[in-house]
């Protein structure tokens, strides 16, 4: 399958969470002016350094433009809804001003569910975590979250590094990335924070 890709280091999306964007570059106002011609789909996926034509990685999240404001200048404030995780076989050669590249869909288990003792286990790190940031979190909405969303949601907007998000998107289900998260948390919480307050795998 042929996809546009947005190379956006440290943002991630999951199926089924939502990422707002703001699109200002004139290849990517034109990615989203491509995609809103055609079935609204975009893929995210992190290059693994910053720059120009870098590789990319492997892995990221194909989304679908769910609300659209078109702005009079040319920019788009768009929200990217989540459909599936894929991954790069290879990039193509295009005229386009944006990269596209041929993909293959990731099948995720359509049901993923945490044992008890991992999901509390994971809201005690959770709350640790909180804390120690200074986080203001409302617990009672967290604890009515199904599993799957409130893994994939900490996982896309935890403070960590483009590698870190990466580890966790990759991550084959949910018992994994969650045990990856806790991992995370709490080598973050041991550590003292970098100046942009991100925890880094490098």
């Amino acid at each position: 399958m042929r996809f546009s890709i947005f190379p956006l280091q440290g943002a991630v999306l999951y199926p089924g969470l939502q990422l707002p964007l703001h699109i200002f570059e004139p290849r990517y106002r034109a990615m989203v002016s491509d995609a809103l011609a055609r079935d609204r789909r975009i893929a995210m996926i992190q290059p693994q350094a910053p720059g120009e034509g870098v590789p990319l990685f492997t892995i990221g999240c194909v989304g679908r433009i769910g609300e659209v404001e078109a702005l009079e200048d040319g920019r788009f404030n768009i929200v990217l809804e989540g459909e599936s995780r894929f991954r790069i076989l290879r990039e193509l050669d295009v005229a386009t001003p944006f990269r596209q590249v041929d993909g293959e869909l990731i099948s995720d288990p359509e049901y993923q569910a945490l044992s008890a003792i991992e999901r509390a286990s994971f809201e005690q790190e959770a709350r640790r975590f909180a804390d120690a940031q200074g986080y203001s979190v409302d617990w009672s909405s967290v604890a009515r979250l199904d599993d799957v969303s409130l893994i994939n949601g900490v996982s896309q907007i935890a403070p960590f590094d483009a590698a870190a998000k990466q580890a966790l998107l990759e991550a084959p289900d949910l018992a994994t990335r969650c045990e990856l998260l806790v991992q995370l948390m709490q080598f973050f919480s041991r550590r003292d924070s970098d100046d942009d307050g991100r925890v880094t795998l490098q």
